[in-house]
């Protein structure tokens, strides 16, 4: 099926993906009464009582901004905040679909780190929760940290949310393969908001992370503050050559681009190698190209090919958990148990299956328990 072309003609007949619906009908004016002037004043007043009156009294309480400046989505690169809209809306239908969340797209019109923090400041009354999309590193990494006192959880999707899918598939991956976290050697391809985010979960194991002008290490002078940071991990093996990152490897984590992984790198890797090879919408490699390397496993970020390592999987019920607790900020503790979750719904791990589908609803379910309990 041409995804491409359906896409765009779903978009021209509807106009985009979502809308607006009311849970009051206006009938009668004592409906218009009750749901506006003079009787919404009760409800206003017991805000004005209560400030935290408002997560049960309003839509705030079950509502979540996607907020975008368009400078990093899909694999499309920076496209503007327009080119960037039906991707947010995809995401606010997902929330919807999946976990019953009102989301509302917002895209905004700069890429100036202090202007985006203090827009998003000012939203923050109308909103539960924020999901930050498709903003460029490093910045977005600066703009998650300064928003994590605004009291309510501001979320990066692209840096947590593929993170922790990551580290659920990797789970059942070298559970399949018959082999241990501890003695692998992962190699990180890309490191841009997930491949950071992947590199600061993972542990143990040793890992190199690759960006586009090779393995990083601690001699670069290139490097922003928090790919230096890799390096300072313990489990973080330093390297001066792509073919000694991929020597010996057992892992490869694609969150880079297309064609970025070729045969001869996967040969250099260990035997029942695992290749994730997630850039969308085009891998790093095809899988059928990486099986006839050699590899054991081949994850991408696609519907059409076996174990789709998609966020879908993850940010629905991570949010959906959030809003129901009432937390503040989303914690590492959240972001670990979720993968725990999500990896113990396989309980037997194999090659074509180290995931749950995205489309099974006991994610969501699962998922907001987890966070529930903590």
């Amino acid at each position: 099926m041409d995804f491409y072309k359906k896409a765009l003609g779903q978009a021209k007949k509807l106009g985009g993906k979502i809308g607006l619906y009311s849970k009051v009908r206006i009938k009668t004016k004592e409906d218009l009464a009750t749901a506006y002037t003079p009787g919404v004043a009760a409800v206003s007043q017991e805000i004005v009582k209560n400030q935290q009156n408002a997560y049960k009294l309003t839509s705030k309480g079950n509502s979540v901004a996607v907020v975008s400046d368009g400078t990093s989505v899909l694999g499309l690169g920076d496209i503007g905040p327009l080119a960037a809209l039906p991707v947010i809306e995809g995401k606010c239908l997902l929330f919807k679909e999946f976990a019953g969340i009102d989301a509302f797209p917002l895209v905004l019109g700069t890429k100036e780190t202090n202007e985006i923090v203090t827009t998003i400041r000012h939203i923050v009354p109308s909103f539960g929760g924020i999901n930050l999309e498709d903003i460029s590193a490093p910045r977005c990494f600066e703009i998650e940290e300064k928003l994590q006192d605004t009291g309510i959880p501001v979320f990066h999707d692209d840096q947590h949310g593929t993170a922790i899918v990551i580290l659920a598939a990797l789970a059942n991956a070298l559970k399949a393969v018959g082999k241990e976290m501890p003695k692998v050697k992962i190699v990180i391809f890309g490191a841009g908001a997930a491949g950071i985010a992947t590199a600061k979960i993972i542990s143990p194991g040793k890992l190199v992370l690759v960006d586009s002008k090779g393995p990083i290490n601690s001699t670069r002078k290139d490097l922003n503050r928090y790919k230096k940071e890799i390096t300072k991990r313990k489990n973080y093996l330093e390297v001066d050559s792509l073919e000694r990152a991929f020597r010996d490897a057992d892992v490869f984590i694609g969150v880079s681009g297309r064609g970025k992984l070729s045969a001869k790198l996967i040969n250099l890797m260990k035997p029942r190698s695992i290749i994730f090879a997630l850039s969308n919408p085009n891998p790093e490699i095809m899988p059928d190209r990486a099986k006839a390397a050699g590899a054991a496993i081949v994850a991408t970020g696609r519907s059409d090919f076996p174990n789709q390592i998609n966020n879908v999987l993850v940010f629905p019920g991570i949010f959906r958990g959030a809003l129901d607790k009432g937390v503040r900020r989303i914690t590492t503790e959240m972001k670990l148990a979720t993968a725990n979750a999500l990896a113990g719904m396989i309980s037997r791990p194999s090659p074509e299956n180290i995931l749950p589908s995205p489309l099974d609803k006991d994610v969501v379910k699962i998922i907001r328990r987890t966070i529930l309990n903590l």
